[in-house]
């Protein structure tokens, strides 16, 4: 990771991502309200964000894992605040992992999996306040981290490699989506039989 800026560059290469996932899953947002007009794109949107958002959890994962393996120079940088460190961060994370685990299984089951779908809606509900608030917190340094690589006053060595990180998980996202979204047939058929 030394490569890709050390604390710094973590922190941009995690703020940038950030604001590159708070962008599709308006998207995905606004496909939540129209569902059933607009279930093919909310597949589409949910399959193409696992890629970057296994991004976001990487760099923080590493992140938290060399604040407390005691690397120097993230000690150095400090730890996240206490409620965000102990409390909101497992929630954002567990749910997370909950959202997409149940989103992704249930393209593998039969539309009538009643108990996914409850799952997928209250990991949606929880996902959101604690993302919500994980947001409102870094939003202040938001702008600074997340543009300071396209500015050329700011730029960090590595900015390219980070950008270019970035940009090979979207497209491995839209990969994924188009080669996978076959496996919501059954689910698009539902959907469409219940009009």
């Amino acid at each position: 990771m030394a490569k890709l800026g050390g604390p710094e560059g973590n922190a941009r290469l995690t703020s940038a991502t950030g604001v590159m996932l708070v962008v599709l899953l308006a998207i995905e947002g606004v496909t939540i309200l129209f569902i059933r007009q607009l279930i093919s794109m909310h597949v589409f949107v949910g399959l193409l964000l696992v890629p970057p958002v296994a991004l976001k959890l990487a760099s923080t994962g590493w992140r938290f894992a060399s604040y407390y393996a005691r690397r120097p120079e993230y000690v150095a940088k400090g730890p996240p605040q206490i409620a965000l460190r102990a409390i909101v961060a497992p929630v954002v994370v567990a749910s997370t992992i909950v959202l997409f685990g149940t989103g992704l299984a249930m393209l593998a089951v039969h539309p009538r999996a009643g108990a996914l779908v409850g799952l997928h809606k209250v990991s949606f509900v929880v996902w959101l306040a604690s993302t919500g608030i994980h947001v409102l917190a870094y939003l202040p340094r938001l702008q600074q981290l997340a543009l300071g690589d396209l500015r050329r006053a700011t730029r960090l060595p590595s900015a390219g490699l980070r950008i270019g990180i970035i940009g090979g998980a979207v497209v491995l996202g839209a990969v994924f989506a188009v080669s996978t979204l076959h496996l919501a047939t059954p689910w698009l058929d539902w959907v469409r039989s219940r009009h």
